[in-house]
């Protein structure tokens, strides 16, 4: 298990998408859509992480792109859970245990 600093937001997926997958294929973000089957706005919406990756859209990138879906999933729920800690307000909830 890695630990994280707990100060460095943890990479959206769309930002992985969009820096490190799409340049490396031979072809455009609307081609990208295409292949998935969803819309351009969708696509660009996560590409500029406005937009979370369902495990609808997971098990599509997983399938296009030959890695599955659980990669996707793990990303978007590290990401999730860091802003969660972040910016929940929790300060008023009592633990059921001390």
């Amino acid at each position: 298990m890695t630990l994280r600093h707990p100060d460095i937001t943890p990479v959206h997926p769309g930002e992985l998408l969009r820096e490190d997958v799409l340049p490396d294929l031979d072809f455009g973000k609307a081609e990208f859509a295409r292949r998935l089957g969803v819309s351009r706005q969708h696509v660009y919406s996560i590409l500029g992480e406005k937009r979370p990756v369902t495990p609808e859209f997971a098990a599509r990138l997983g399938k296009l792109l030959g890695n599955g879906p659980g990669l996707w999933l793990r990303l978007q729920a590290d990401y999730d859970a860091w802003r969660a800690e972040k910016f929940i307000d929790v300060s008023d909830i009592e633990p059921l245990r001390q």
